[in-house]
């Protein structure tokens, strides 16, 4: 094996290492919470390391069979990272809150 090929196993078994302590800490975090948004602030995260560790598979194999299963990953974390926050945000709005088309004219909601 040569001097290049060696460096490219030990970075990647060095990031396949990194991607196992920040699974065990993420983990930690969903367990431990406190809030609905740590936890899901965590899920987020866990379709990022999900990608990564595809990534370093990927890498590792020379294989480029996991890279739209990855996109599509990509996509799907963020679409839920949105819906999370626009569903805090929705609930954890405070009452008499004006928004909207009727706050710039002035109107109050009705009910």
């Amino acid at each position: 094996m040569s001097a290049p090929e060696t460096v490219d196993r030990v970075l990647l078994v060095a990031a396949v290492v990194v991607t196992v302590v920040a699974g065990a800490v993420l983990l930690a975090r969903i367990w431990r919470g406190p809030s609905m948004l740590d936890r899901a602030i965590a899920l987020d995260v866990c379709a990022a390391l999900i990608i990564a560790g595809l990534g370093a598979k990927s890498a590792f194999a020379r294989e480029p069979f996991y890279f739209p299963i990855m996109l599509v990953l990509a996509f799907l974390g963020f679409t839920g990272s949105v819906g999370i926050a626009r569903f805090i945000a929705v609930r954890d709005r405070p009452p008499g809150h004006l928004h909207g088309e009727r706050a710039r004219h002035g109107e109050e909601e009705g009910p």
